[in-house]
């Protein structure tokens, strides 16, 4: 597997900062925030499935856009693949003929440019090329997950957005040939209680549940608030634990 990283700030400014995506091969995205704009119609045409981890804005704001970008280009419906709680909210709020057309019906419900996937924590989904993607347990203000990438060779572990969860930690563990693990810690420490509030994490937040991490992947930060960067960084520098996390930035690629 291939992964580029789109976006993997916690809000836009400037030509820098992207909200969450990754591109997996060229025909898989994980979210579709922001940084998923910066694709070329080419490039998304070729998108066959997203997995969205949960349905704040910042991981869905391009999925509508994609689909009216190029859902008449292709041969086959885009596939969104969510938990059900998270394909309800989008099909209430978002695909419901008011704040978007229903691409679900569009040309027709026979032959329609959306398809969507209910997907359960746990439970791998098969996308080709022996490329599985199961959803991972994450807890945040609305019905959340993570999803693991697994290669055969190597896995990733993505966390989405989370706060404290003991239940990611204990499935990453299982996972033999985990080789990354992207991490969100959206506030800095002065903003403890906002990040708990929130249900986010922060630098010392986070330092403690990688104590519950039994495995030694490396480990790369995600989802820092515009002009919060540096403060994580330099706060996440200074961990004295046994895993020693690094800033993820726009464009990294994983190969596993």
């Amino acid at each position: 597997m291939r992964v580029q990283i789109l976006g993997c700030s916690g809000g836009v400014g400037g030509s820098s900062l992207r909200t969450t995506s990754l591109l997996v091969d060229d025909d898989i995205l994980i979210d579709a925030g922001t940084g998923s704009a910066d694709l070329s119609l080419e490039a998304l045409t070729r998108i066959d499935h997203v997995f969205i981890t949960h349905s704040h804005l910042d991981h869905i704001a391009c999925l509508p856009f994609i689909l009216d970008s190029v859902g008449d280009k292709r041969d086959t419906p885009l596939i969104v693949h969510a938990t059900e709680e998270t394909l309800a909210i989008l099909q209430t709020h978002i695909f419901n003929w008011l704040i978007w057309p229903d691409f679900s019906k569009i040309p027709t419900a026979e032959n329609p440019f959306l398809r969507f996937n209910t997907i359960s924590v746990g439970v791998p989904v098969s996308v080709g090329n022996n490329r599985h993607i199961t959803a991972l347990p994450a807890y945040h203000t609305v019905p959340a997950v993570g999803y693991l990438l697994d290669s055969g060779n190597g896995s990733l572990a993505f966390s989405g957005d989370t706060t404290v969860c003991t239940a990611l930690w204990e499935a990453i563990n299982l996972v033999d040939n985990i080789k990354f693990v992207v991490i969100e810690a959206a506030f800095p420490d002065e903003e403890r209680e906002l990040a708990i509030l929130s249900k986010h994490l922060c630098p010392s937040l986070l330092e403690e549940e990688l104590q519950k991490l039994t495995c030694s992947p490396e480990i790369f930060v995600t989802h820092a608030k515009p002009g919060q960067f540096e403060k994580i960084e330099a706060t996440i520098a200074q961990f004295t634990g046994p895993h020693h996390p690094k800033m993820l930035h726009n464009n990294q690629l994983f190969m596993f």
